[in-house]
């Protein structure tokens, strides 16, 4: 039996505008721009959706962010970080949708 854990993790799914060839890498360097820098972030992971033969992957999005945090309060403090907010406002444009699955 395993004990659980205090880290806290926050993966977001992005699905780009497809009017923009160049989304999913503008959205790519905005995150190691504003967001891999945010204090509290253990871990931080940004690429392009992976091709699988799988049915049971989605394919259906084009980048995904995947952070951990030590506790739940270093997430909530990295959403009102001057440099989150910032990514929010300068990258808002390249995606159509946005999905956030939190667990810890």
């Amino acid at each position: 039996m395993s004990t659980p854990s205090s880290q806290f993790s926050h993966v977001v799914i992005f699905w780009t505008d497809p009017a923009n060839p160049t989304a999913a890498d503008e959205l790519i360097a905005g995150g190691e721009k504003y967001l891999k820098p945010i204090p509290g972030v253990i871990q931080f992971h940004m690429g392009r959706m992976v091709g699988s033969p799988r049915p049971v992957v989605d394919q259906s999005y084009q980048v995904a962010l995947n952070l951990i945090f030590p506790s739940k309060q270093a997430q909530d403090e990295y959403q009102i970080h001057p440099e989150h907010l910032k990514f929010v406002e300068h990258c808002r444009a390249l995606w159509q949708k946005v999905t956030v699955y939190d667990f810890a």
